[in-house]
């Protein structure tokens, strides 16, 4: 099987879980999150908003900013090039549909934060395996985001990485590419996947 293949098949089982199925697992997910301590005071967290099919993080944020979380959600800057960074998003802040439909600060790039000064990302993904290994949507902008983790002149160890998805997801193995960025992390509904940590 392709990896677009394995993608496609991917989505249309993460798209039939049934709707009242979904908000009992999202719960769950969201629940492991609380637990992990992502959203204490003063923290970075870079999160996202949800396309159809994904978890739904937004119910975390209100209670999250209460406390003085500060929540960056990603911006595309260019598509041709795939790059992407972290803008803040405040309570309340309006958003618009960039053009793979998913929802964007309107300020567009203004506050960018790099990622080294993130203390989590939350990760979207579209399948992962039991070391780690994440596969996107195929377009490389989380790739290209998380590059700076892989320089060996500049070892840094956050953000923490953790890939947010349901169990379904999980496939056998998946072979990493040289430019992959590990995940620390997966939560599922069924609990917390902890991986060892990766060499860069």
């Amino acid at each position: 099987m392709t990896l677009r293949e394995l993608r496609r098949q991917l989505r249309a089982g993460r798209r039939a879980i049934p709707d009242a199925e979904r908000r009992v697992h999202d719960r769950a997910i969201r629940a492991s999150l609380s637990q992990l301590g992502v959203w204490q005071r003063g923290r970075r967290v870079a999160a996202f908003l949800s396309m159809p099919g994904e978890v739904d993080l937004r119910p975390c944020f209100g209670a999250a900013w209460q406390r003085g979380v500060r929540i960056y959600v990603p911006h595309i800057v260019n598509h041709r090039d795939g790059r992407m960074v972290f803008v803040p998003l405040e309570a309340g802040a309006a958003v618009r549909g960039n053009m793979f439909g998913i929802a964007e600060p309107l300020h567009g790039s203004r506050g960018r934060l790099p990622v080294r000064h993130l203390d989590t990302i939350l990760v979207p993904l579209v399948g992962f395996d039991a070391q780690g290994h994440r596969l996107g949507m195929g377009a490389g902008f989380y790739d290209r985001a998380l590059r700076p983790r892989l320089d060996r002149t500049q070892p840094f160890r956050r953000p923490r990485l953790i890939g947010i998805a349901y169990s379904i997801q999980q496939v056998d193995r998946l072979d990493p590419a040289p430019w992959d960025v590990a995940l620390d992390l997966v939560v599922t509904e069924h609990g917390i996947l902890r991986f060892p940590p990766h060499a860069p």
